[in-house]
């Protein structure tokens, strides 16, 4: 299965395996540079099914740090398009970007909140800093959230003009949408806290203007954490429903991460430990998911599509140390997956 195609709406993966979305912190003012070309590029000619383009800012405060990349001006468009259309003209690989806020916890170097000269200020749904240490982030209007929603649509028309397959909404890891969904991060009582419905407003509305800009052949993506790890916070049982509302709302595959939202939280780490996230979501939501977390190699990948855990392979440290895992697998099989035919001599 690891090589059998997915369709996504009128779009074909050609294999199951996908370079996960992973900030590489290499950017000027949000415009992506040769390094990116190179680092996007390279994963696409080792036959990699999809190449998910690292958070990208919607707004300059969006940004995890100074050096992330944006998509809030038509320069850093231009610069991605420029990736995309390497991508599609050189490789079978399709290209998706993954939309993204960080909320309270952006504004930061090397894990540490930088100060207001260098940074800027944070916002969040409600005056709760990820580390107690931390200036109070700013919390947000309904007019604020409002404009908020009107900024992911916007990158996502520039998304889609820069030749992007498909868009992820990035509502994991404690960043700004997850901030919202967790009750220990959004404490407010207007509409948009309080039950489940309320602090999943914010990605239902944002998921609605970005779905009606994308037609049949643009999917539509919603990474989420599966759980904080955290008593009272946002868990399992909650991403179930949550899944089962983005399905309604048309989104094509839920990406199950873990964790990010409280600090401290203790998270035993193993190969594939956050595979039984996607399989649950994947079993009760009745939504196709992507599997993340420590998988490193062809055969963990393939059981996991076997037992029927998730159905797309997201890879994230094991594709920086190996660009071509996707291909490297096929040349003794008789599998098919894209490699340059400038480098066919390499599978003798």
């Amino acid at each position: 299965m690891l090589y059998t195609p997915l369709k996504l709406r009128n779009i074909e993966l050609k294999n199951r395996w996908v370079m996960s979305p992973m900030c590489m912190y290499s950017c000027e003012e949000g415009v992506a540079n040769d390094f990116h070309f190179v680092h996007y590029g390279s994963r696409a000619q080792g036959g990699t099914g999809l190449i998910m383009v690292e958070a990208t800012g919607v707004v300059p405060e969006g940004r995890i740090t100074n050096k992330c990349m944006g998509i809030w001006n038509d320069e850093q468009a231009a610069a991605l398009k420029k990736i995309v259309d390497f991508v599609h003209g050189n490789s079978e690989s399709k290209i998706g970007i993954q939309l993204a806020h960080a909320g309270r916890k952006a504004s930061t170097w090397n894990g540490k909140q930088i100060s207001l000269e260098e940074g800027w200020e944070t916002v969040a749904p409600s005056p709760i800093p990820y580390e107690e240490s931390e200036r109070i982030p700013h919390e947000l209007t309904v007019e604020e959230i409002k404009d908020l929603v009107k900024s992911f649509k916007k990158a996502a028309e520039r998304a889609i003009a820069s030749g992007f397959d498909l868009i992820e909404i990035h509502a994991a890891h404690g960043y700004l949408i997850h901030q919202f969904l967790s009750p220990l991060s959004n404490t407010r009582t207007d509409e948009y806290g309080g039950s489940l419905k309320n602090r999943s407003r914010f990605l239902m509305e944002i998921v609605e203007v970005v779905n009606k800009l994308l037609d049949e052949n643009h999917p539509l993506f919603v990474r989420i954490s599966g759980t904080e790890y955290a008593e009272n916070g946002w868990d399992l049982a909650e991403s179930v429903e949550l899944s089962k509302m983005l399905k309604q709302k048309n989104v094509d595959l839920i990406d199950v991460s873990s964790g990010g939202n409280i600090h401290g939280a203790r998270i035993s780490v193993f190969d594939g430990y956050q595979v039984p996230f996607a399989s649950r979501i994947k079993k009760e939501a009745a939504v196709k998911t992507g599997a993340v977390g420590m998988i490193t190699s062809a055969e963990q990948a393939a059981e996991i599509l076997q037992n029927g855990e998730a159905d797309l392979i997201f890879v994230a440290r094991e594709i920086l140390r190996n660009p071509y895992i996707a291909v490297r697998n096929t040349f003794k099989t008789d599998e098919k997956c894209f490699f340059p035919v400038q480098y066919d001599r390499a599978k003798i």
